[in-house]
């Protein structure tokens, strides 16, 4: 069976003149459908945020051959790890703050501020010509983008309890689409001169700075992004003692008489700390996945890879961005409202299992039956990924009130973006020891990759069940 909403408090009609937040509980009140406008703001905010994430993973190996920073062929995997991580230190380092700040000042001028941050650094990153300026600028860009967590919150608060997990979808499945989205970019457009050499000299610009072309392609469309954030409207209320000054509406999860404690009992929430946990399990798993994925498609076949071109693994990625879409429109909404939250993660967390240990056997295949079986597992492993990621999401934001859901997911942030660090990282020194044991008798190289992916999946798959998670009392789940 699926879930029941939660709970909603009886409507009245105590708001406070000038407040934003009571503006939005007007209009919900006013309008119980499903509100178009607002969510696309989400999604295009959400899409030009995550953009610049991964869309340096198709061009990460020739970037760091380019910039002479590793000895040998087999060491770049080691440096690339390093780099992909430096977007997701910053955001560890930053993203507690932004969440607190979304609650204080308002979810509207952080988004702002984040779109905005993406449109400098990242353009910045394009124009790296030394391996400290690359790291520096992806570190950054990591630090002052706090999109994620006031985003989330914002998603939930301009709609009904019951579009609540349409709202959260919207936001994983646009953040997901980005992640799809950058890679195809810069997997077309990155090199440009040596792509499309009858359109870009090398002499050029582009040339030059081969990286830059899909660097301003997303900081352009960041910049029509920022200026449509102008009409987003602010969902934070701006006056004292909400919860017992006014007991309306749709927006709140927990009862409106609870009184408003401070962060301190945030760490001490366990159904909000277990949902943080296991989701961050998940995004670790993600990452490395990402990162592991583009560099083993473009890695030669006599290291157990595909030798796929950067031009192959953006298109490799395209599709299975396309293939969320398509999941997200027409099958998730439908699987969430009969399995629910955890069983969905379940599930998907257990089915991910075998779609990760078929990759290192596709080696074996060659043409249009390579084709196929990668295409239709990234599609998969794409799909269950926004069942576990939006569940675990939706966990994190009923466990709290409204006033705390900025902080809260400000936490979640944070010990996500530790783990998405370590992620790259990781994966990529994994990936480069790997490399140099692809002969190896016991779990040849990449096969001991994919088996180290399953083992963290796995994991993540044992939070999910009790005594270790804990669902929120008010919220129903069967």
């Amino acid at each position: 069976m699926g879930e029941e909403a939660p709970p909603t408090p009886p409507a009245t009609s105590l708001y406070v003149d000038g407040c934003p937040g009571c503006a939005i509980e007007r209009k919900k009140e006013a309008n119980k459908g499903i509100p178009y406008k607002e969510f696309f703001f989400v999604a295009v905010t959400t899409v030009a945020s995550a953009l610049p994430i991964s869309s340096l993973f198709p061009f990460l190996y020739y970037m760091i051959e380019d910039l002479h920073v590793a000895k040998t062929e087999q060491d770049i995997g080691l440096y690339a790890g390093f780099l992909g991580a430096s977007y997701f230190v910053g955001r560890f380092l930053a993203s507690l703050f932004w969440g607190v700040a979304a609650d204080r000042i308002g979810r509207k001028p952080i988004i702002i501020f984040s779109v905005f941050s993406v449109v400098i650094f990242n353009t910045l990153f394009g124009l790296s010509t030394k391996y400290w300026m690359a790291i520096t600028t992806r570190l950054l860009l990591g630090a002052l983008n706090g999109m994620l967590a006031p985003i989330k919150a914002y998603s939930i608060e301009i709609c009904r309890p019951e579009h609540h997990a349409l709202g959260l979808s919207i936001v994983s499945t646009a953040w997901g689409i980005g992640l799809v989205m950058g890679p195809s970019i810069g997997g077309y457009m990155a090199r440009p001169a040596q792509q499309y050499p009858n359109m870009f000299s090398d002499k050029s610009i582009f040339g030059r700075f081969p990286y830059l072309l899909p660097c301003l392609c997303i900081s352009l469309f960041a910049v029509v992004v920022l200026v449509s954030c102008i009409w987003l409207p602010e969902t934070l209320h701006k006056h004292k003692n909400i919860d017992s000054e006014i007991e309306m509406s749709s927006d709140s999860i927990t009862p409106q008489t609870e009184e408003v404690h401070g962060d301190k009992s945030l760490y001490k929430n366990w159904p909000l700390m277990s949902s943080i946990i296991a989701y961050c399990v998940f995004t670790l798993h993600d990452t490395a996945y990402s990162e592991i994925l583009s560099l083993w498609t473009i890695s030669d076949r006599k290291y157990g890879g595909l030798s796929f071109s950067s031009k192959e693994v953006g298109q490799l990625l395209a599709v299975a961005g396309a293939g969320l879409i398509v999941y997200q429109l027409l099958i998730y909404r439908t699987i969430h409202k009969f399995m629910g939250c955890v069983n969905s993660c379940r599930a998907s967390s257990a089915l991910t299992v075998p779609i990760i240990a078929a990759y290192p056997f596709m080696t074996h295949l060659y043409g249009y039956r390579l084709g196929l079986a990668i295409y239709f597992a990234a599609i998969v492993k794409g799909a269950l990924g926004i069942n576990i990621l939006t569940g675990t999401s939706l966990l994190q934001n009923y466990a709290v009130p409204q006033s705390q859901r900025g902080a809260a997911n400000g936490i979640a942030a944070t010990a996500m973006s530790f783990f998405k660090a370590i992620g790259p990282a990781g994966a990529g020194a994994l990936f480069s020891w790997a490399q140099k044991r692809q002969h190896a008798a016991f779990f040849p190289g990449d096969h001991m990759v994919f088996f180290i992916l399953n083992f963290v999946q796995c994991i993540g798959l044992v939070l999910t069940f009790k005594p270790f998670l804990a669902v929120p009392d008010h919220y129903d789940l069967k």
